[in-house]
């Protein structure tokens, strides 16, 4: 009974191995093919279901990533508008922009990965790149947000590439 036991124990921990080399494997030929290597690997290995995820799996991490930042940086406006009246219009911009993310691009694209359509999943993910870089934009060249902006637009971009072309 024991032995059985110990070589029931033996073989799961070897199995679970075996899943997690194929899926670092998995995780490191994905990011290969994005155009941040070393954020993708990151973001990835950050989040403990990307040992069982398979690559739709890995974009809705990614999806999720750039939803936490987002959120993130929408904070960050609000405590911004308290201290920062003479920033209120272009905050007020961001605001706008960092809603079309958070209420439109993020529920789409996973809503979209989930049904098995990536297509859309990518577009909204090039799109919430270009909402960060509109914020950006409404500063004109003095944003007190380019740390956050630039980390949501760089998700993006990544989660854009990680997100598989074909179901």
């Amino acid at each position: 009974m024991r032995r059985s036991l110990f070589a029931t124990i033996m073989l799961i921990f070897h199995v679970h191995g075996m899943l997690q080399e194929k899926n670092l494997s998995l995780i490191q030929t994905t990011c290969r093919h994005t155009q941040n290597y070393q954020l993708c690997i990151h973001t990835l290995l950050a989040n403990r279901r990307s040992i069982s995820a398979d690559e739709t799996g890995l974009g809705l991490i990614m999806v999720d990533a750039v939803k936490a930042k987002a959120l993130e940086t929408l904070y960050v406006i609000h405590k911004l508008q308290a201290y920062r009246p003479e920033l209120r219009a272009a905050l007020n911009e961001c605001t706008i922009e960092y809603k079309v993310i958070l209420e439109f691009d993020v529920p789409v694209a996973v809503d979209s990965l989930k049904k098995g359509v990536p297509l859309y999943a990518r577009d909204n993910m090039a799109d919430s790149s270009l909402q960060a870089v509109f914020c950006e934009g409404n500063f004109h060249g003095n944003s007190p947000l380019t740390r956050w902006t630039n980390a949501v637009r760089d998700l993006c971009i990544v989660a854009k590439d990680v997100i598989p072309v074909y179901p």
